[in-house]
């Protein structure tokens, strides 16, 4: 294995950086052990800066020699940092390996920064660094998880970087319009989002108010928060000013959703999405703070919001599912029907969710449907759904949480409409 020669002046580039991943990672490791006195710990400060460039001389040896030399001072070191880490362990009761790890990965950071990408070196180093010091967070944090939390960890773990790999990344159906691998991703896109509502919520506590469970429950599902605070409205006439606003929020933090996801697959797409969207989404928000903002005085009722876990199984495959069919359907109106299928399309989606229809359209957009068409669908599959979560207010909760929040959403869809004539079209 021939490796090239480097220049003098990139030479001492390369080690440099290889001596700033010893200091980084030593500055963590001597901050750990800074109440030991000098002589009675195995590596500190200075030691991992020596460390990394030592890894980087041994690399340019290597260059010069072969490849061998590397392997045998990364042998040899590793023997020797093992062998005082025992005895330090011996005499103090305190059996980790994770020094010992630190230091092999300080010297091969230290080697790779020689021969290899120097962003990747510097990246992996800072990688490093955080998990080391971030270790009773992270200790912490496993005593507090529960199974439930763990397992849907492990289930996102697997979709991600078991399942997501071997799945077709191409059209499998007649009408090209189902990608697997795409399909896949997005429903893994779509469970992280609702996962971290659930985070917050558990971070932050029960007892953290409406305006924390609302702006959580909606990152989650806006339409099972409002059904939830419905349900508590119908038991609490009195707080359904409260739970109206509350409601509001969670149907505000829908219409960020809906700009997100599509910043975040078809930027192409957000300008056309962003006027309509953005202004009912502020409506939204400006009158559920309002609500929520006058009635925290402590007097009324403050409901608890329990989220399910998002991670099951069963929900991500539905959830697949689902963005499937809508995909399918809306190909086959759009080519068969026109702009008026997949209007119906979006607002028969809207009825139930506003992820899928999102999701499909940033998808065939603009290959399959103009991108007008699917802002608009967009627009309408989330005006249908906040008509949907106001009437569920008033049916489900109490007949003034539905006239608020009926008032409210009528506001805000007046302010998308006009939104969308004034600078969406012209745009």
């Amino acid at each position: 294995m021939d490796m090239p020669v480097l220049p003098i002046e990139e030479l001492f580039r390369r080690l440099s950086v290889a001596l700033a991943i010893g200091l980084l990672v030593g500055l963590e490791r001597g901050w750990q052990a800074r109440e030991e006195a000098s002589g009675q710990r195995t590596a500190g400060f200075r030691t991992y800066a020596l460390t990394g460039l030592l890894g980087g001389v041994s690399a340019v040896l290597a260059i010069h020699t072969s490849p061998i030399v590397l392997g045998a001072a990364f042998v040899a070191f590793t023997g020797a940092f093992g062998a005082f880490s025992w005895l330090e362990a011996r005499e103090e009761k305190n059996f980790s390996v994770t020094g010992v790890v630190a230091g092999m990965l300080t010297f091969g950071l230290g080697a790779y920064g020689v021969l290899g990408e120097l962003r990747v070196a510097v990246a992996a180093a800072v990688a490093t660094t955080v998990l080391l010091a971030l270790r009773q967070t992270l200790h912490g944090w496993l005593r507090r998880i529960s199974w439930e939390e763990m397992r849907a960890i492990l289930i996102l773990l697997a979709m991600t970087f078991l399942l997501l790999p071997v799945l077709p990344n191409r059209a499998v159906d007649p009408w090209e319009s189902i990608n697997p691998a795409e399909i896949w991703l997005l429903a893994i896109i779509i469970a992280a989002l609702s996962f971290a509502g659930y985070i917050a919520v558990k971070l932050m506590g029960d007892q953290a108010g409406i305006a924390l469970a609302a702006l959580a429950g909606g990152l989650a599902s806006s339409t099972a928060t409002t059904l939830t605070f419905a349900r508590l409205a119908k038991e609490h006439a009195e707080a359904s000013p409260l739970l109206a606003g509350g409601a509001l929020l969670a149907g505000a933090v829908m219409f960020v959703r809906i700009l997100v996801i599509v910043g975040m697959l078809n930027v192409g797409l957000l300008p056309l999405v962003a006027w309509p969207i953005g202004a009912a989404g502020l409506v939204m928000l400006a009158g559920g703070g309002w609500l929520v903002w006058r009635q925290a005085d402590g007097t009324g009722d403050k409901p608890l919001l329990k989220l399910s876990n998002p991670f099951e199984l069963a929900t991500a495959l539905k959830l697949a599912g689902f963005i499937a069919v809508i995909s399918v359907i809306a190909k086959i109106v759009s080519e068969t029907i026109g702009n008026a299928g997949v209007f119906i399309v979006a607002a028969v989606s809207g009825l139930a969710d506003v992820d899928a229809l999102t999701l499909s359209m940033t998808r065939l957009s603009p290959a399959s449907v103009a991108a007008a068409t699917a802002a608009l669908a967009i627009a309408i599959a989330a005006g249908v759904n906040t008509v949907v979560k106001a009437g569920m207010a008033a049916t489900v909760g109490t007949a003034r949480m539905g006239t608020i929040m009926g008032a409210v959403s009528a506001a805000a869809l007046i302010a998308a409409a006009v939104a969308y004539f004034l600078f969406a079209v012209a745009a």
